[in-house]
């Protein structure tokens, strides 16, 4: 039953975001809440009806969007998806769900680059999930390694996270392997480019997927981060990101949090 629940969330989830394709209202009308909308994308008005009248703009921009991961954590939906308006985006958006209807959404999205260090694209990889028993060790896994390294809490641990040297990157700045992580962030160091988290607002995972949501500084500007781990017997093997500035106040179109 409850494998069944998780299908028909992420079913509702991916059916609003192809209506951006499409332009039809129809599963907007029937998933989103008609008056809880909380929208974090500050770009955006709040509420469902900005949202249907987003629809003719995005079809007539030629919008398309694949999704290619899925994760299901209580009422939260995150996916990880290609949407295609003004060139291709990488992006995950995350819904939350009250009986049965999304009532709040948050989202990162970065312009894709063709050609990333580790030559793997910001989206491939595997896709299915596995190890569900282990979701709840991961996810506590995977927090652990955001506060100690990202946050800075205790960098002497990082190789503790990984198998040696074996780590798939699909970060368009950084290669490979653990190499590949120390070098980019020595590189930035040597160009005195700032790049901190500060805070980790959400934690989002099922089986061997862990999303993590955070805040931080990058080159300056306030900064979203959305990273994909994928944790393979105890240790951090494969790692997706989207990172976007955050927009200054003035920019703003709703009042909510970012996060």
């Amino acid at each position: 039953m409850r494998f069944n629940h998780q299908n028909e969330l992420v079913r509702k989830a991916v059916a609003v975001l192809e209506s951006f394709e499409n332009g039809n209202p129809e599963a907007i009308t029937a998933y989103v809440h008609p008056d809880q909308y909380i929208q974090h994308n500050q770009a955006l008005l709040d509420g469902r009806a900005a949202m249907l009248g987003a629809l003719g703009h995005l079809k007539e921009m030629g919008t398309k969007v694949s999704v290619k991961r899925a994760l299901v954590d209580g009422g939260y939906v995150a996916l990880h998806s290609v949407y295609d308006f003004h060139g291709p985006k990488a992006v995950f958006d995350i819904f939350r769900f009250e009986n049965g209807l999304i009532v709040e959404h948050w989202d990162n999205l970065q312009e894709m680059v063709e050609k990333t260090p580790s030559n793997h694209t910001m989206i491939d990889g595997p896709v299915t999930i596995k190890d569900i028993d282990k979701t709840e060790a991961n996810k506590v896994f995977v927090k652990s390694y955001v506060e100690n390294i990202l946050l800075g809490k205790n960098p002497d641990l990082l190789a503790s996270y990984f198998d040696g040297d074996h780590y798939i990157q699909h970060s368009p700045h950084i290669a490979d392997g653990l190499s590949g992580l120390h070098a980019a962030l020595q590189a930035l160091k040597e160009k005195n480019i700032e790049f901190q988290y500060t805070h980790v607002h959400q934690v989002i995972g099922q089986g061997d997927y862990v999303l993590t949501v955070s805040e931080g500084l990058f080159d300056g500007q306030h900064t979203a981060f959305y990273d994909l781990f994928r944790v393979e017997d105890g240790k951090i093997a494969e790692h997706w990101d989207v990172i976007e500035g955050i927009l200054p106040e003035e920019k703003r179109k709703n009042t909510n949090s970012r996060f």
